[in-house]
């Protein structure tokens, strides 16, 4: 088995002062409408995500797509962070995000997130299974 991990920090005032300027146009850009309808326009819960989305490009080893992007990017509503039933933080991967993790034999990505004193953090972990590491060259 192997194991990925990315981890973001981020200030909720980057989140709000990108809201406040570009409104609506920023917010869906970035979020799909089931995680704009979740965070209910909270800036706390919106930069937990923005930091979930940056952690798990991490462990995937890409960037998120922007300007200049190349082709070790994802966009940003490639990863979606909900929550389950009990409440818990889950990752959906779509697009470029899906193909890379597929890429890496990815089983499964457990994410954390938290907001405090003026911070939102993310860590995710990503694990492949047993038998991916022995199709793997090392």
């Amino acid at each position: 088995m192997t194991v990925y991990t990315g981890i973001d920090i981020v200030e909720i005032a980057r989140i709000k002062r990108a809201v406040e300027r570009w409104g609506d146009r920023f917010v869906q850009r970035i979020y799909s409408p089931a995680e704009i309808a979740l965070c209910a326009g909270r800036i706390n819960s919106l930069a937990a995500r923005w930091a979930a989305k940056e952690a798990v490009a991490k462990l995937l080893g890409v960037g998120m797509r922007g300007p200049g992007s190349s082709a070790h990017s994802v966009a940003f509503r490639d990863i979606e962070t909900l929550t389950d039933d009990d409440g818990r933080p889950t990752v959906t991967l779509s697009g470029a995000a899906r193909a890379r993790a597929r890429e890496l034999h990815i089983e499964s990505i457990c994410i954390s997130l938290s907001h405090d004193h003026g911070l939102a953090i993310a860590v995710a972990v990503a694990s492949t299974s047993p038998a991916a590491r022995r199709r793997m060259p090392w």
